[in-house]
């Protein structure tokens, strides 16, 4: 950790805890404790007790009516006890003072507080008086309670006694009642003169309903380690993919972007990567259906998501819970009357970080000093390729919905559009989304609904992660040689000088490129009430995907299109799942006793079809379809499919909501594995106990809730291998000689294996949950440890067999860490301030790969940059140890094995050089409202973890005609130069090694968010007949501190790779987007 990056984030906690010690928080000490000194001669009350809340932590509330707070007093005091110093205000006064929590409540001696009348109140100059009383759910008046009148600045607060008194122009509108722990609470004034409310305690994140695994449970009974995140969180900014929702916002879930273009997805992991080989992400699941691909759904219409993050809790999902699960919930109809919701969004975007170059003429030195002439006066250009390609990008988006709900119906019906123009070139994606839910009861015993969405998802992709000789844009804005222009007179594209190689221009511009997806996802169900708490349920889901991906290189404007006379490309992608679930549930309350029963069977099937073809030698480009082409280059079709079947259930039991215990068990069979090894058995259970219910608990409000967690599970993964990996298979291709003639041929292109089976993850998991202060402040704290064993990797097997190598359950790892999730409500009332913090510690050993090691990352030529083995954390940097220049030669060495400095390292030489993997990452959202205004900020950062920069490999090579960047002006020229730049060798590599040279700390504190909003008042909603108009402003990656320095310290090169993270190879950086909003509903 860097010094900087230390100091940051210590300040960054150190803003957080800002919340613990604001004013309105909780107590840290009495007035018996809390030590004071001031002198006041003759001033009044109003000046004592603004001197007092000034120089402790404590805040007067008295009615005004009462207490004379111009009245004079006379107070000396040296670090005196602060109750001392009012028993001397006491004497002098005739006042009493109660501390309530970090109040101070003042009243006059031996008076009571005027009690409300049923009579009207009196009329007064400035308007109509409202008097009452407020209490807690017993009865007792609760003092420092704020009431004030919904979209005005009008508020008192309630004496020590509960009551309160309020002047309300004209006797109408609504009185809001708040209060730290308590429900808040709105009543219409009706012009009544006496109102009386009694507060609720705030149970409401414990009551709350979580969706779990086929089914939901109370949050306060969940035993297992279960994150939620609800759309009050995806209100706060605008969201165009999953990703941005869970990103640093719950605990032990790190998202990880691949690129910053706007077809880009994400990589989730969940505690860790889980294996090697196989997909290490986690299971989706939307409204009951398992889904992959979640770019093309509408955050617009998720309601919930529930994040299953230990074994305990994703057994139930048995083989594919390994990686945990996502639950999304899509939202239904809330209120009886029908309610329209419209939402848009417009948006510019821009790379908020751009690299130094070489300019013409300090490319030209460089060409010159490698020893390339040319005849310069033809190359007389000054081009900034990152000006030509980078872009002012745009956004837009519309939401259009309608929902309700009557004692028999529920519905929920949108639609929305979005298009994004992504700040490189000719990078675009649009989404239209259609979603009806319906649930209709038909009778008291009988319910049928459907959840189905409709989607329509196209882009124009532009090729990242890649050489320039690759058609890699990022890269090739950086290392096209700025001494040529974009077109030749032609209208052709320009190319370097020295090689084939085309602008990056002929990359986003020169040729066209659709990828088009039309997707149904959902389900149909019902539900029969069969016995008073006896209920089955039947659900059929669907997930059918149209995928098409066109491309056509024109035979004239590109080197490579006319050298090929013309490219035309088609691909067709068809996926087809479906799923039937029926299950069978039972609830029953004994007393005290509380149980829960569920089983059921679950049946799976998956269908996946392909065809492509291109061809080439196009006469024109009036018909860009393949069929143009004269010559067939390449033409597939492939299909594959396979099924599972399982058998689920579930317990769950708890006594005087004190002792709680959940188990599951399922058993799965998939045809992808061997007869013998097909099914896989699941078991989980997790206890619960809620210290804070036992009688020997102290009943404060100090420390409110305490729980105790503990789960233990085992869950599955079947992604790691094909459709028929246990079977041997044939590959085609192959000629045979018969008579005289080659002739086409299949050939044994694999060896079967009839055992092979899972990859098997054992969980343990111990949590804690703590709620402070009336549920003010909430701390969750877990520990987990995750080993995975049976990983599918390859092995070597016996030359007789025929083949090189096979596959085989024969690994292990294991990840372990822990969790810290503190939210707190730092102040209330007009201003409030609430925090939610969460920080997640990962570490990540394999354990056991029979010796092997495998390598990942392969980067511009040098190589594999990544190496996991036995020992070490997976994906760990290897390569040569960097030693510096030699100011004699210029020439780059390096340390071997033996801590000798050598210029021609061997093999054996290279070492572990770097770790991608964090020692944590976090994520901070603090909420600001006052009155109608609301500012959100959400800081988001990962510490420790390195980041290997191949870019600079190609920006630092000196080894062939692409550009530089402005490092190598240090470069050595001459002996005796001391630099750490090497000198320009035309091709030769020894000087840009895979090494420690080129990896970097990729720690990074950023400005995720931060949106600023404003809601219509009540009072102006009424008259204009609407239920909400929020107008509001977002700022995305507006700052971010790293000591990086490549485009962006968010890169994931290698996309889901599990044995290649952390690098950078020409990654489409992230952008800085700028938002504007509204919401309404009516």
């Amino acid at each position: 950790m860097t010094w900087k990056a230390l100091a940051v984030f210590v300040l960054h906690l150190a803003f957080f805890s800002t919340g613990f010690a604001a004013p309105g928080k909780a107590p840290v000490s009495t007035i018996q404790k809390t030590k004071i000194t001031l002198s006041i001669t003759n001033g009044t009350l109003q000046e004592f007790f603004r001197k007092v809340e000034a120089e402790t932590l404590f805040k007067f509330t008295f009615d005004e009516n009462e207490v004379p707070s111009r009245s004079k007093v006379t107070v000396q005091a040296k670090n005196e006890p602060l109750d001392k110093v009012l028993e001397k205000v006491a004497a002098t006064t005739n006042l009493e003072f109660k501390q309530v929590n970090n109040n101070i409540h003042v009243r006059t001696r031996n008076t009571r507080a005027a009690q409300p009348k049923a009579s009207v109140a009196p009329v007064v100059q400035d308007g109509f008086r409202v008097s009452g009383k407020v209490t807690d759910e017993n009865g007792t008046g609760l003092p420092g309670v704020t009431v004030s009148v919904k979209g005005t600045t009008n508020a008192t607060s309630t004496d020590v006694n509960g009551g309160f008194s309020l002047n309300v122009p004209n006797g109408t509108g609504t009185l809001v009642l708040s209060y730290i722990g308590y429900t808040t609470q709105e009543v219409a004034i009706e012009n009544r003169s006496t109102i009386n409310v009694a507060l609720a305690p705030d149970t409401k994140s414990l009551q709350e309903v979580v969706v779990i695994g086929y089914g939901t449970q109370k949050k306060e009974d969940i035993t297992g380690s279960v994150s939620v995140i609800d759309n009050e969180a995806f209100d706060a900014r605008p969201n165009t993919q999953i990703g941005n929702l869970i990103q640093g916002k719950t605990a032990g879930v790190q998202v990880l972007t691949n690129s910053g273009k706007p077809s880009a997805g994400f990589n989730i992991r969940i505690r860790g990567t889980s294996s090697i080989t196989a997909n290490s992400d986690p299971l989706y699941v939307v409204d009951g259906v398992p889904s992959g691909d979640t770019r093309s759904l509408n955050p617009a219409d998720i309601e919930s998501i529930s994040i299953l993050k230990d074994a305990s809790s994703a057994a139930i999902y048995g083989a594919q819970g390994a990686n945990g699960v996502v639950l999304i919930t899509t939202k239904r109809g809330r209120t009886e009357k029908p309610t329209f919701e419209f939402s848009t969004y417009t948006g510019v975007s821009q790379v908020w970080n751009t690299l130094d170059v070489l300019n013409a003429e300090q490319y030209r030195d460089l060409m010159t000093e490698l020893g390339q002439n040319t005849d310069w006066s033809r190359y007389q250009e000054n081009t900034d390729w990152q000006k030509e390609v980078f872009q002012n990008g745009s956004s837009l988006n519309y939401q259009l919905a309608v929902s309700g709900k009557t004692d028999k119906t529920n519905y929920y019906i949108s639609g929305g559009w979005m298009k994004q123009n992504g700040a490189v070139r000719s990078s675009t994606m649009d989404r239209a989304s259609f979603k009806v839910n319906l649930e209709q009861k038909l009778s008291n015993w009988l319910t049928v609904g459907t959840n189905m969405g409709y989607t329509r998802y196209h882009d124009v992709d532009v090729a990242d992660n890649q050489s320039v000789n690759q058609g890699g844009v990022i890269l090739g804005v950086l290392s096209t040689p700025p001494v040529i222009g974009v077109y030749n007179a032609n209208g052709t594209f320009t190319s370097n000088p020295f090689q084939d190689w085309e602008n990056p221009i002929s990359s986003t511009d020169g040729s066209d490129r659709n990828y088009r997806n039309q997707r149904l996802l959902g389900n149909v169900y019902g539900e029969v009430q069969l016995l008073k708490g006896l209920k089955y349920r039947a659900n059929f889901g669907i997930d059918y995907i149209s995928a098409i991906n066109d491309y056509f290189l024109d035979p004239f404007r590109t080197s490579y299109g006319r050298a090929r006379k013309g490219i035309g490309r088609n691909s067709t992608n068809l996926t087809n799942f479906w799923i039937l679930d029926n299950t069978l549930s039972y609830t029953k309350t004994v007393g005290q006793h509380n149980f829960s029963a569920m089983v059921g069977s679950v049946q799976q099937k998956f269908r996946w079809e392909n065809s492509s073809i291109e061809r080439t030698e196009f006469s024109g480009t009036a018909v860009t379809t393949p069929g143009a082409g004269a010559v067939i280059q390449s033409a597939d079709a492939n299909k594959s499919e396979k099924t599972n079947t399982s058998f689920i259930s579930r317990v769950t039991y708890d006594f005087a909501n004190k002792y709680l215990l959940t188990a599951n068990f399922r058993a799965d069979a998939s045809s992808v594995f061997g007869p013998e090894v097909r099914w896989g058995y699941f078991p989980s259970a997790s206890l619960g106990w809620r210290i804070s219910e036992e009688n020997f608990f102290p009943k404060t409000n100090v420390l409110n809730d305490l729980k105790l967690r503990v789960g233990w599970g085992l869950v599955g993964n079947d992604t790691g291998l094909g459709a028929y990996a246990y079977l041997p298979r044939v590959g085609y291709g192959a000629n045979y000689p018969i008579g005289g003639t080659a002739q086409p041929g299949s050939y044994p292109s694999s060896i079967g294996n009839n055992q092979l089976g899972w990859e098997a993850s054992e969980q343990t998991n111990v949590g804690l949950d703590v709620a402070f202060l009336n549920s003010r402040i909430s701390l969750t704290v877990d520990a987990y440890l995750k080993k995975t064993t049976d990983l599918l990797l390859p092995i070597e097997v016996p030359r007789s067999t025929g083949f090189n190598g096979g596959d085989a359950n024969v690994g292990s790892l294991q990840n372990k860490g822990l969790e810290f999730l503190v939210s707190s409500q730092n102040l209330v009332g007009d201003f409030s301030w609430t925090t939610d913090l969460n920080l997640s510690f990962n570490r990540n050993k394999v354990t056991n790969i029979l010796g092997q090691s495998f390598f990942g990352g392969g980067v511009a030529g040098r190589g594999d940059v990544s190496l996991s083995r036995e020992g070490s954390p997976l994906a760990l940097f290897y390569g040569y140890q960097w030693g510096g220049v030699d100011p004699a030669t210029g020439m780059a060495y390096y340390i071997n094995r033996n801590g000798e400095s050598t210029f021609t390292p061997s093999a054996d030489d290279r070492v572990i050089i770097g770790n991608p993997n964090p020692d944590f990452i976090y994520g901070v959202t603090n909420t600001f409202s006052f009155k109608n205004f609301g500012l959100s900020i959400f800081l988001q950062g990962s510490q420790g973890n390195d980041i290997f920069n191949a870019t600079r490999i190609e920006m630092e090579g000196m080894s062939d005609p692409k550009n530089q960047g402005i490092a190598v002006i240090n470069r050595w020229r001459n002996p005796g130069d001391v630099t750490d730049i090497p000198k320009a060798v035309w091709a030769s590599t020894d000087n840009s090694r895979i090494s420690s040279r080129f990896v970097e700390d990729g720690s990074y504190l950023r400005v995720k968010t931060l949106t600023l909003s404003y809601n219509l008042p009540s009072t102006l909603l009424s008259k204009i007949k609407m239920n909400n108009l929020r107008l509001y402003a977002t700022g995305e990656n507006l700052f971010t501190l790293t000591d990086y320095s490549g485009f962006d310290p968010e890169v994931n090169a290698f996309g889901g790779n599990n044995r290649a993270q952390g690098v950078d190879f020409g990654t489409y950086p992230q952008t800085r987007n700028l938002i504007l909003g509204l919401n309404l509903s009516f």
